[in-house]
């Protein structure tokens, strides 16, 4: 117990030695107030009965928190923990993880409405969790939420669950008897190389939306890090030639891309290269009705929108005979499977296969090649 300052009270709090780390915040701890206060001096049997009761509280607590601490040190199941919110510590694991943990978080705290202890957390509340995000409505429109887009919240929150598990917060590990979400086939929307030089010749009426939306075209780069694209993110290689280097948004990891001379001087045309974002003024609204607008003008009827310009770069790649592996580093996947969705109609092996046949059949003189019947 420690004096307060004006002295007529007591406060209880918790010595740790050695210090103990908590869980969640993975903070060290020496000393831990309980906010339990008590009479310096009792003056009468109220006060002194008063006393009597917090310092059983207090001492309750104490003994609670020595046992997780003997709980935490030999590998024991903290039961005393499950009264804690899981969601508190659904917040704490998702402070720097991708965009995508924050819908997963807001969906799954709509769910409980707003409260859930890890006592709640079992099978059957994550089954249910999975049927609710199978029929759920976007939290900005009232839309029903794409099946792929559920396949991918359910996904990260099944990770989620591993590593609650892993951190001991939950007693079993939950995901051995959740059901995955199948995700359903998806047209990757592209640019043709003569789609995309008629885009490029057609005039824009928001001039710095065709900066950028060429320039992802030419680099693959996403809305997001376009947007938040500084000059001090492009450096000069040793022989004269340009780089990006950046943290993309939405993985958080660092990616670096090169560029040509050519790009590099179609943004850098009458631009201050020297401070400031690249694309200075641009932003997400554009991308939406005034991009419309211009791919109409360039007779562009295909549903196109920012994010297909990243795959026009990536079936352009492909299809003019870089290797997917070398396009799977500049997009900055962690697996060539999903650089393969965006890719496999220009894939080269493909085409060849297609010409083998065709190629006896039909040019004449080939000693392997068929009589023609007239």
């Amino acid at each position: 117990m420690r004096k307060l300052k004006r002295g007529d009270m007591l406060s209880f709090y918790l010595d740790y030695y050695p210090p103990y780390r908590d869980q969640i915040t993975m903070k060290l701890r020496k000393h831990e107030s309980l906010g339990i206060y008590i009479y310096a001096n009792p003056k009468n049997q109220r006060e002194k009965d008063f006393n009597n009761c917090m310092t059983e509280k207090a001492e309750a607590i104490r003994c609670r928190r020595y046992e997780s601490v003997i709980n935490e040190r030999y590998d024991f199941f903290d039961k005393t923990s499950q009264n804690r919110d899981f969601l508190a510590y659904f917040r704490h694991v998702k402070r720097n993880k991708d965009p995508k943990w924050d819908y997963v978080y807001k969906h799954f705290e709509k769910f409980v409405n707003g409260s859930c202890s890890f006592e709640e957390v079992n099978i059957d509340l994550c089954r249910r969790f999975r049927d609710y995000l199978l029929s759920a409505r976007g939290l900005r429109y009232n839309r029903p939420v794409r099946l792929n887009s559920v396949a991918g919240y359910w996904s990260t929150f099944r990770g989620f669950l591993r590593i609650a598990y892993r951190d001991k917060v939950i007693r079993e590990n939950i995901n051995e008897f959740l059901d995955k979400i199948k995700t359903e086939p998806v047209q990757k929307e592209s640019l043709s190389i003569d789609e995309l030089r008629k885009l490029y010749e057609t005039p824009c009426e928001i001039p710095i939306l065709k900066k950028a939306a060429i320039f992802s075209c030419l680099t693959g780069m996403r809305r997001s890090d376009i947007i938040n694209l500084q000059w001090s993110n492009i450096h000069r290689y040793a022989d004269g030639g340009w780089y990006i280097e950046f943290f993309a948004q939405k993985t958080r990891e660092r990616n670096l891309i090169p560029i040509s001379h050519a790009a590099y001087e179609f943004i850098a045309d009458g631009a201050d290269t020297h401070t400031g974002k690249v694309f200075a003024g641009f932003t997400v609204t554009m991308a939406n009705l005034p991009l419309k607008k211009w791919l109409r003008m360039a007779g562009i009827t295909k549903r196109i929108t920012f994010h297909s310009f990243r795959h026009t770069f990536a079936s352009l790649e492909v299809e003019l005979g870089t290797d997917v592996y070398t396009v799977m580093r500049l997009l900055a996947h962690k697996s060539v499977t999903t650089t393969q969705i965006y890719a496999c109609h220009a894939d080269p092996k493909r085409r060849d296969a297609a010409e083998r046949i065709s190629s006896i059949l039909f040019t004449p003189g080939r000693k392997d090649a068929p009589e023609v019947l007239n």
